[in-house]
């Protein structure tokens, strides 16, 4: 079974965190900080060892009163190479790619400049991508609600990189060999850290009385009281090794959870029961702990 990852970015290009609000002393300064960190989004991890993307520059735009968006300024936040392997940021795990002064204002939209693109399966098969527009006019991701950056505070900001949409298997990933490349079409969603939660828990199964964690489950997230359908998932995750699952940046409100797990043995297909959690709780600026025990099916 193919499993897919999660990608965060932290502020532009992948998942981007603007950090804790640490108060200064001086609230009337003109700077306040933008902190930027990278997580990962789902990705079917079978087959794929390494989803690389080299962010070499990162822009965001301020958004004044009264300001044209079509005229608004462009501030330079961070301009080096660093490389990064996606597929190394799941459950939570986030890298810092910006971390510096900004004035104070609004900031509504972020450009990460990407190149470096590739894939790496796990029998070492490289798969360079051609980047769409993300080298010559960054990858656009925009924030609602916007940024605040306020005098002496730092603001919070997550950008995830969802990888199973961004990085497209091309040829039929259920056979062996069977993949011949990929698209790369990056997707990347801004989450203000100051309004949105996480979500976490543990996945096991009781073997015999034996509570046993449960690695590759699919946790989906869905608005509450939606038909479950594929194109009314908000975002999905997979359980490590240890069971533990983590989805960053939620929007405050209520969700279904849906969490769904087949494993392929050298024999069979053991396949357990589909689990949902109803009306669970995502709080601004806080974690919701969902743990889920799944049976196998008869």
């Amino acid at each position: 079974m193919m499993k897919i990852k999660s990608i965060y970015l932290l502020f532009l290009g992948l998942s981007l965190a603007f950090l804790s609000c640490s108060t200064d002393n001086n609230k009337e300064n003109e700077f306040g900080r933008i902190a930027i960190q990278l997580t990962d989004a789902p990705f079917p991890h079978d087959l794929v060892a390494e989803a690389n993307v080299t962010i070499f520059k990162i822009e965001a735009r301020s958004k004044g009163e009264g300001t044209d968006e079509n005229n608004a300024p462009y501030l330079l936040l961070m301009e080096e190479e660093m490389e990064v392997n996606l597929l190394d940021l799941t459950n939570g795990i986030t890298t810092t790619l910006v971390d510096t002064e900004v004035p104070v204002g609004s900031y509504d939209q972020f450009r990460v400049y990407v190149k470096g693109i590739n894939i790496v399966l796990t029998d070492g098969t490289v798969y360079d991508l051609k980047v769409p527009s993300g080298a010559s006019s960054g990858i656009k991701v925009f924030v609602e609600p916007n940024i605040v950056v306020d005098g002496g505070l730092t603001a919070d900001l997550l950008l995830d990189f969802d990888v199973s949409k961004s990085f497209v298997a091309k040829g039929n990933r259920k056979v062996e060999g069977g993949i011949t490349g990929f698209n790369f079409n990056p997707v990347i969603k801004a989450s203000n850290l100051s309004t949105t939660g996480t979500l976490t828990g543990m996945i096991t199964t009781d073997n015999g009385g034996e509570i046993i964690p449960l690695e590759g489950a699919q946790v989906s997230i869905f608005p509450e009281g939606s038909d479950f359908s594929a194109d009314a998932s908000i975002i999905a995750t997979f359980s490590d090794e240890t069971g533990m699952y983590t989805i960053l940046g939620l929007e405050a409100g209520t969700y279904d959870v849906v969490v769904e797990l087949e494993v392929q043995t050298d024999t069979e297909m053991v396949v357990y029961k589909t689990v949902t959690a109803y009306s669970v709780v995502i709080v601004a600026a806080n974690k919701t702990t969902e743990d889920f025990k799944l049976e196998v099916m008869e």
